[in-house]
Protein backbone atom coordinates (compact mmCIF):
# COMPACT_ATOMS: atom_id res chain seq x y z
CA UNK A 1 0.00 0.00 0.00
CA UNK A 2 1.43 3.62 -1.15
CA UNK A 3 2.09 5.98 2.34
CA UNK A 4 -0.68 7.56 3.60
CA UNK A 5 -1.20 11.45 3.07
CA UNK A 6 -0.32 11.70 6.85
CA UNK A 7 3.01 10.05 6.26
CA UNK A 8 4.05 11.51 3.43
CA UNK A 9 3.16 15.10 5.48
CA UNK A 10 5.31 14.12 7.88
CA UNK A 11 8.28 12.87 5.91
CA UNK A 12 8.16 15.89 3.52
CA UNK A 13 8.46 18.76 6.49
CA UNK A 14 11.09 16.56 8.24
CA UNK A 15 14.13 18.42 6.36
CA UNK A 16 16.30 15.97 8.32
CA UNK A 17 15.35 12.27 7.47
CA UNK A 18 17.63 10.58 6.04
CA UNK A 19 14.30 8.62 4.00
CA UNK A 20 13.57 11.50 1.77
CA UNK A 21 15.30 13.28 -0.81
CA UNK A 22 14.10 16.38 -2.29
CA UNK A 23 14.44 17.50 -6.24
CA UNK A 24 13.28 20.73 -7.78
CA UNK A 25 12.48 18.77 -11.14
CA UNK A 26 12.78 15.53 -12.84
CA UNK A 27 15.89 16.69 -15.89
CA UNK A 28 18.44 15.43 -13.22
CA UNK A 29 17.89 11.78 -14.44
CA UNK A 30 21.28 9.94 -13.08
CA UNK A 31 20.58 11.73 -9.72
CA UNK A 32 16.90 10.41 -9.59
CA UNK A 33 18.67 7.19 -10.47
CA UNK A 34 21.17 7.24 -7.86
CA UNK A 35 19.26 8.53 -4.71
CA UNK A 36 16.10 5.50 -5.97
CA UNK A 37 19.47 2.91 -5.89
CA UNK A 38 20.06 4.30 -2.30
CA UNK A 39 16.68 3.97 -1.12
CA UNK A 40 16.12 0.42 -2.44
CA UNK A 41 19.71 -0.45 -0.78
CA UNK A 42 18.21 0.91 2.48
CA UNK A 43 21.62 1.02 4.41
CA UNK A 44 20.74 2.06 7.92
CA UNK A 45 18.40 -1.50 7.80
CA UNK A 46 15.17 1.03 8.14
CA UNK A 47 12.83 -1.74 6.63
CA UNK A 48 11.00 1.10 5.46
CA UNK A 49 10.15 2.86 1.84
CA UNK A 50 12.30 6.05 1.21
CA UNK A 51 11.07 8.71 -0.91
CA UNK A 52 11.64 11.35 -3.73
CA UNK A 53 9.53 14.37 -3.83
CA UNK A 54 10.08 15.58 -7.37
CA UNK A 55 8.73 19.47 -7.58
CA UNK A 56 10.70 20.55 -4.13
CA UNK A 57 13.78 22.53 -3.43
CA UNK A 58 16.27 21.39 -0.99
CA UNK A 59 14.70 23.22 2.04
CA UNK A 60 11.16 22.28 1.62
CA UNK A 61 10.23 25.24 -0.58
CA UNK A 62 8.10 24.26 -3.73
CA UNK A 63 9.60 24.65 -6.88
CA UNK A 64 6.31 25.38 -9.06
CA UNK A 65 7.06 22.19 -10.87
CA UNK A 66 4.00 21.00 -13.38
CA UNK A 67 3.31 17.44 -13.00
CA UNK A 68 1.92 15.89 -16.21
CA UNK A 69 1.65 12.44 -17.28
CA UNK A 70 4.30 12.14 -19.11
CA UNK A 71 6.53 13.68 -16.24
CA UNK A 72 4.91 10.22 -14.54
CA UNK A 73 5.55 8.36 -17.03
CA UNK A 74 9.29 8.58 -17.68
CA UNK A 75 10.06 8.15 -13.35
CA UNK A 76 7.81 5.25 -13.62
CA UNK A 77 10.43 4.27 -16.49
CA UNK A 78 13.07 4.29 -14.79
CA UNK A 79 12.83 0.88 -13.14
CA UNK A 80 13.04 -1.01 -16.73
CA UNK A 81 15.19 1.10 -18.38
CA UNK A 82 18.14 -1.64 -17.21
CA UNK A 83 20.74 0.79 -15.17
CA UNK A 84 18.75 -0.13 -11.77
CA UNK A 85 19.85 -3.52 -11.18
CA UNK A 86 18.22 -5.60 -9.61
CA UNK A 87 15.20 -3.51 -10.03
CA UNK A 88 13.57 -2.10 -7.60
CA UNK A 89 10.25 -2.40 -6.34
CA UNK A 90 8.62 1.71 -7.11
CA UNK A 91 5.29 3.37 -7.63
CA UNK A 92 5.07 6.84 -8.44
CA UNK A 93 2.22 9.41 -8.04
CA UNK A 94 0.84 12.65 -7.97
CA UNK A 95 -0.19 14.16 -4.54
CA UNK A 96 -1.19 17.30 -3.19
CA UNK A 97 0.55 18.40 -0.34
CA UNK A 98 1.02 21.84 1.29
CA UNK A 99 -1.76 23.19 -1.59
CA UNK A 100 0.91 22.35 -4.64
CA UNK A 101 1.19 19.45 -6.89
CA UNK A 102 4.49 17.09 -6.47
CA UNK A 103 5.36 13.95 -7.74
CA UNK A 104 6.30 11.46 -5.39
CA UNK A 105 8.62 7.92 -5.85
CA UNK A 106 7.95 5.81 -3.10
CA UNK A 107 11.07 2.71 -3.05
CA UNK A 108 11.02 -0.47 -1.34
CA UNK A 109 13.79 -1.87 0.34
CA UNK A 110 15.23 -3.99 -1.98
CA UNK A 111 15.17 -7.95 -1.23
CA UNK A 112 17.84 -8.92 -2.92
CA UNK A 113 21.03 -5.92 -2.49
CA UNK A 114 22.94 -4.24 -3.26
CA UNK A 115 21.73 -2.48 -6.26
CA UNK A 116 23.25 -0.93 -8.68
CA UNK A 117 22.66 2.02 -10.51
CA UNK A 118 24.61 2.19 -14.16
CA UNK A 119 26.96 -0.11 -12.23
CA UNK A 120 27.71 1.40 -9.10
CA UNK A 121 26.33 0.72 -5.43
CA UNK A 122 24.99 4.12 -3.96
CA UNK A 123 23.86 4.42 -0.63
CA UNK A 124 22.39 7.05 1.79
CA UNK A 125 23.30 7.48 5.75
CA UNK A 126 21.70 10.77 7.03
CA UNK A 127 22.30 13.50 5.01
CA UNK A 128 24.50 11.77 2.65
CA UNK A 129 23.89 9.83 -0.22
CA UNK A 130 27.44 8.39 -2.14
CA UNK A 131 28.74 5.20 -3.51
CA UNK A 132 29.48 2.06 -1.07
CA UNK A 133 32.70 1.38 -0.21
CA UNK A 134 34.00 -2.06 0.76
CA UNK A 135 32.44 -2.15 4.31
CA UNK A 136 29.17 -1.17 3.05
CA UNK A 137 29.13 -3.13 0.54
CA UNK A 138 29.48 -6.14 2.74
CA UNK A 139 26.86 -5.13 5.22
CA UNK A 140 24.42 -5.43 1.83
CA UNK A 141 25.87 -8.65 0.70
CA UNK A 142 25.44 -10.19 4.20
CA UNK A 143 21.65 -8.59 4.92
CA UNK A 144 21.13 -10.10 1.31
CA UNK A 145 21.93 -13.66 2.59
CA UNK A 146 19.51 -13.56 5.54
CA UNK A 147 16.85 -12.65 3.59
CA UNK A 148 14.71 -15.11 1.10
CA UNK A 149 16.69 -15.20 -1.92
CA UNK A 150 15.25 -16.00 -5.19
CA UNK A 151 16.37 -19.69 -6.78
CA UNK A 152 19.18 -18.14 -9.09
CA UNK A 153 21.44 -16.65 -6.25
CA UNK A 154 20.95 -19.92 -3.73
CA UNK A 155 24.28 -21.55 -3.78
CA UNK A 156 24.02 -25.17 -5.42
CA UNK A 157 25.30 -28.56 -3.50
CA UNK A 158 28.64 -29.67 -4.42
CA UNK A 159 29.10 -26.80 -6.64
CA UNK A 160 32.66 -24.96 -6.57
CA UNK A 161 34.79 -22.37 -7.75
CA UNK A 162 36.76 -24.92 -10.31
CA UNK A 163 33.05 -24.82 -11.70
CA UNK A 164 32.77 -21.64 -13.13
CA UNK A 165 34.95 -20.64 -16.43
CA UNK A 166 37.09 -17.95 -14.53
CA UNK A 167 38.49 -16.70 -18.13
CA UNK A 168 35.31 -16.31 -19.43
CA UNK A 169 33.77 -14.42 -16.15
CA UNK A 170 37.14 -11.99 -16.27
CA UNK A 171 37.23 -11.31 -20.00
CA UNK A 172 33.55 -11.76 -21.60
CA UNK A 173 31.40 -10.89 -18.44
CA UNK A 174 33.51 -7.99 -16.13
CA UNK A 175 33.92 -6.02 -19.32
CA UNK A 176 30.41 -5.59 -19.98
CA UNK A 177 28.82 -5.64 -16.39
CA UNK A 178 31.38 -2.93 -14.56
CA UNK A 179 32.30 0.12 -15.50
CA UNK A 180 35.74 0.78 -16.35
CA UNK A 181 36.32 3.09 -13.99
CA UNK A 182 34.69 1.41 -11.10
CA UNK A 183 37.37 -1.95 -12.16
CA UNK A 184 40.20 0.19 -12.10
CA UNK A 185 39.14 1.55 -8.52
CA UNK A 186 38.52 -0.85 -6.71
CA UNK A 187 41.20 -3.57 -6.97
CA UNK A 188 39.16 -6.84 -6.05
CA UNK A 189 40.01 -10.07 -6.63
CA UNK A 190 38.03 -12.13 -9.21
CA UNK A 191 36.42 -14.24 -6.21
CA UNK A 192 35.16 -10.94 -4.85
CA UNK A 193 34.08 -9.82 -7.43
CA UNK A 194 31.97 -12.95 -8.78
CA UNK A 195 30.06 -12.57 -5.21
CA UNK A 196 29.36 -8.95 -5.42
CA UNK A 197 27.71 -10.08 -8.99
CA UNK A 198 25.86 -13.06 -6.87
CA UNK A 199 27.84 -15.42 -9.30
CA UNK A 200 29.23 -17.30 -5.78
CA UNK A 201 27.99 -16.46 -2.33
CA UNK A 202 30.52 -14.74 0.01
CA UNK A 203 32.17 -18.06 0.87
CA UNK A 204 32.56 -18.83 -2.97
CA UNK A 205 30.47 -21.18 -3.43
CA UNK A 206 28.65 -20.90 -6.92
CA UNK A 207 24.97 -19.75 -7.64
CA UNK A 208 22.45 -20.83 -10.06
CA UNK A 209 22.96 -17.73 -11.65
CA UNK A 210 26.78 -18.03 -11.63
CA UNK A 211 26.68 -21.74 -13.06
CA UNK A 212 24.07 -20.60 -15.88
CA UNK A 213 26.08 -17.75 -16.23
CA UNK A 214 29.84 -19.14 -16.51
CA UNK A 215 29.84 -22.77 -15.63
CA UNK A 216 32.00 -24.88 -16.94
CA UNK A 217 29.24 -27.76 -17.35
CA UNK A 218 25.58 -25.99 -16.28
CA UNK A 219 23.76 -29.24 -17.16
CA UNK A 220 26.13 -31.21 -14.40
CA UNK A 221 23.97 -29.14 -11.96
CA UNK A 222 20.58 -27.66 -13.61
CA UNK A 223 19.96 -30.78 -15.94
CA UNK A 224 17.21 -28.72 -17.74
CA UNK A 225 19.04 -25.48 -18.63
CA UNK A 226 19.45 -25.65 -22.62
CA UNK A 227 17.30 -25.44 -25.64
CA UNK A 228 15.21 -27.78 -27.31
CA UNK A 229 15.07 -26.95 -31.37
CA UNK A 230 13.54 -28.93 -33.50
CA UNK A 231 12.68 -28.11 -37.53
CA UNK A 232 9.81 -30.36 -39.04
CA UNK A 233 8.62 -30.31 -42.53
CA UNK A 234 5.30 -29.56 -41.96
CA UNK A 235 2.62 -28.69 -39.51
CA UNK A 236 2.71 -31.53 -37.21
CA UNK A 237 4.98 -33.29 -34.67
CA UNK A 238 4.10 -36.37 -36.91
CA UNK A 239 5.66 -35.02 -40.00
CA UNK A 240 9.57 -35.84 -40.78
CA UNK A 241 12.00 -33.44 -38.70
CA UNK A 242 14.40 -31.39 -40.64
CA UNK A 243 16.80 -30.61 -38.38
CA UNK A 244 17.55 -31.11 -34.51
CA UNK A 245 19.71 -29.61 -31.88
CA UNK A 246 20.15 -29.16 -28.49
CA UNK A 247 22.06 -25.53 -27.70
CA UNK A 248 23.76 -25.40 -24.33
CA UNK A 249 26.44 -24.17 -21.93
CA UNK A 250 26.90 -21.04 -20.39
CA UNK A 251 25.06 -18.00 -21.41
CA UNK A 252 27.60 -16.21 -23.47
CA UNK A 253 27.37 -19.67 -25.60
CA UNK A 254 23.77 -20.18 -25.40
CA UNK A 255 22.59 -17.06 -26.78
CA UNK A 256 25.39 -16.54 -29.09
CA UNK A 257 24.71 -19.97 -31.03
CA UNK A 258 20.67 -19.31 -30.79
CA UNK A 259 21.33 -16.04 -32.62
CA UNK A 260 22.89 -18.04 -35.24
CA UNK A 261 20.61 -20.77 -35.72
CA UNK A 262 17.65 -17.86 -35.76
CA UNK A 263 19.67 -15.93 -38.77
CA UNK A 264 20.21 -19.59 -40.77
CA UNK A 265 16.77 -21.01 -40.49
CA UNK A 266 14.91 -17.92 -41.54
CA UNK A 267 13.91 -17.18 -44.51
CA UNK A 268 14.05 -14.32 -47.21
CA UNK A 269 11.35 -13.60 -49.68
CA UNK A 270 13.01 -11.51 -52.93
CA UNK A 271 10.86 -8.93 -54.50
CA UNK A 272 11.94 -7.40 -58.16
CA UNK A 273 8.68 -6.49 -59.38
CA UNK A 274 8.55 -3.39 -57.79
CA UNK A 275 11.16 -1.13 -60.08
CA UNK A 276 14.95 -1.37 -60.15
CA UNK A 277 15.63 -1.56 -56.16
CA UNK A 278 14.65 -5.60 -55.02
CA UNK A 279 12.75 -5.91 -51.63
CA UNK A 280 13.53 -8.22 -49.06
CA UNK A 281 11.46 -9.43 -46.64
CA UNK A 282 12.26 -12.46 -44.25
CA UNK A 283 9.23 -14.86 -43.24
CA UNK A 284 10.08 -14.11 -39.34
CA UNK A 285 11.81 -10.78 -38.04
CA UNK A 286 14.41 -11.91 -36.44
CA UNK A 287 14.19 -9.32 -33.59
CA UNK A 288 11.15 -10.76 -32.53
CA UNK A 289 12.04 -14.67 -32.67
CA UNK A 290 15.09 -12.94 -30.35
CA UNK A 291 12.95 -11.30 -27.77
CA UNK A 292 10.53 -14.74 -27.36
CA UNK A 293 13.83 -17.39 -26.63
CA UNK A 294 15.40 -15.17 -24.95
CA UNK A 295 12.46 -14.32 -22.42
CA UNK A 296 12.26 -18.03 -22.16
CA UNK A 297 15.49 -18.40 -20.94
CA UNK A 298 15.40 -15.59 -18.49
CA UNK A 299 12.35 -16.18 -17.03
CA UNK A 300 11.73 -20.05 -16.95
CA UNK A 301 11.99 -21.93 -13.92
CA UNK A 302 14.99 -23.91 -13.40
CA UNK A 303 14.47 -25.45 -10.02
CA UNK A 304 13.24 -29.21 -9.33
CA UNK A 305 12.39 -29.64 -13.25
CA UNK A 306 14.68 -31.52 -16.28
CA UNK A 307 12.40 -29.72 -19.05
CA UNK A 308 14.24 -27.49 -21.65
CA UNK A 309 13.01 -24.58 -23.22
CA UNK A 310 11.47 -25.85 -26.80
CA UNK A 311 11.30 -24.43 -29.85
CA UNK A 312 9.89 -26.04 -32.45
CA UNK A 313 9.63 -24.73 -36.12
CA UNK A 314 6.76 -25.89 -38.64
CA UNK A 315 5.90 -24.73 -42.15
CA UNK A 316 3.99 -22.44 -40.92
CA UNK A 317 4.64 -20.92 -37.26
CA UNK A 318 6.94 -21.35 -34.45
CA UNK A 319 6.21 -22.86 -31.21
CA UNK A 320 8.28 -21.78 -27.95
CA UNK A 321 7.55 -23.59 -24.72
CA UNK A 322 9.11 -22.44 -21.58
CA UNK A 323 8.55 -24.02 -18.14
CA UNK A 324 7.18 -22.47 -15.35
CA UNK A 325 4.14 -20.54 -15.66
CA UNK A 326 3.93 -16.26 -14.73
CA UNK A 327 5.80 -15.64 -11.67
CA UNK A 328 5.19 -13.02 -8.70
CA UNK A 329 2.29 -9.99 -9.48
CA UNK A 330 2.41 -11.55 -13.22
CA UNK A 331 -0.81 -14.15 -13.58
CA UNK A 332 -2.48 -16.32 -16.01
CA UNK A 333 -4.75 -13.63 -16.40
CA UNK A 334 -2.57 -10.81 -16.97
CA UNK A 335 0.36 -12.06 -18.84
CA UNK A 336 1.37 -10.19 -21.69
CA UNK A 337 -0.46 -6.82 -20.27
CA UNK A 338 2.75 -5.14 -19.58
CA UNK A 339 3.20 -6.07 -15.93
CA UNK A 340 6.35 -7.77 -15.22
CA UNK A 341 7.97 -9.76 -12.53
CA UNK A 342 11.47 -11.29 -12.14
CA UNK A 343 11.59 -15.04 -11.40
CA UNK A 344 15.74 -14.74 -11.92
CA UNK A 345 16.68 -11.27 -10.99
CA UNK A 346 20.75 -12.23 -11.23
CA UNK A 347 19.87 -13.83 -14.28
CA UNK A 348 18.07 -11.22 -16.05
CA UNK A 349 21.07 -8.75 -15.06
CA UNK A 350 23.76 -11.27 -16.74
CA UNK A 351 21.82 -10.95 -19.29
CA UNK A 352 20.93 -7.59 -19.34
CA UNK A 353 25.17 -6.88 -19.01
CA UNK A 354 26.23 -8.89 -21.47
CA UNK A 355 23.64 -6.71 -24.25
CA UNK A 356 20.78 -9.58 -24.71
CA UNK A 357 18.16 -7.37 -23.07
CA UNK A 358 17.99 -3.83 -23.63
CA UNK A 359 14.83 -2.76 -21.50
CA UNK A 360 13.40 -4.74 -18.93
CA UNK A 361 9.54 -4.85 -19.77
CA UNK A 362 10.01 -4.23 -23.23
CA UNK A 363 10.16 -7.82 -24.60
CA UNK A 364 6.52 -8.63 -25.81
CA UNK A 365 5.93 -4.95 -27.24
CA UNK A 366 9.19 -5.29 -29.29
CA UNK A 367 7.47 -8.41 -30.49
CA UNK A 368 4.47 -7.22 -31.20
CA UNK A 369 6.02 -4.29 -32.92
CA UNK A 370 8.31 -6.58 -35.10
CA UNK A 371 5.63 -8.73 -36.38
CA UNK A 372 3.60 -6.23 -37.43
CA UNK A 373 6.08 -4.46 -39.53
CA UNK A 374 7.16 -7.36 -40.78
CA UNK A 375 3.34 -8.47 -42.22
CA UNK A 376 3.69 -11.54 -39.14
CA UNK A 377 -0.18 -11.73 -37.48
CA UNK A 378 0.16 -11.32 -33.64
CA UNK A 379 1.88 -13.95 -31.20
CA UNK A 380 -0.19 -15.82 -29.41
CA UNK A 381 0.28 -16.75 -25.58
CA UNK A 382 -0.99 -19.19 -23.29
CA UNK A 383 0.14 -19.55 -19.77
CA UNK A 384 -0.67 -21.54 -16.77
CA UNK A 385 0.66 -22.58 -13.93
CA UNK A 386 3.27 -25.12 -15.35
CA UNK A 387 4.03 -23.10 -18.42
CA UNK A 388 4.09 -20.43 -20.73
CA UNK A 389 3.95 -21.30 -24.54
CA UNK A 390 3.84 -18.94 -27.45
CA UNK A 391 2.81 -19.30 -31.35
CA UNK A 392 4.67 -17.00 -33.98
CA UNK A 393 2.65 -17.38 -37.85
CA UNK A 394 4.19 -17.23 -41.20
CA UNK A 395 3.78 -14.55 -42.92
CA UNK A 396 0.54 -14.94 -45.45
Amino acid sequence: MPLSDNELERLFADLESDRVERKESAHAVDKIGQAVCAFANDLPGHRQRGVLFIGVKDNGDHAGLVITDQLLQNLASLRDQGNLLPPPSLTVRKVVLGGRDLAVVEVEPSTAPPVRYKGQIWIRVGPRRGLANGDDERRLNERRRSLDAPFDVRPLAGATLTDLDQDLFTDTLVPSLVPPAVLAANGRTTGQRMAALRLTTAEGVPTAAGLLTVGRDPLGFLPGAYIQFLRVAGQDLTDPIVDEKRLDGPLPTLLSRLDELLTINIRVAVDITGGPLESRTPDYPVAALQQIVRNAVMHRTYEYTHSPVRMTWYQDRIEVVSPGGPFGVVTTATFGNGITDYRNPTLADMMHGLGYVQRFGAGIPITRKGLADNGNPPPEFEATESHVAVTIRGRS
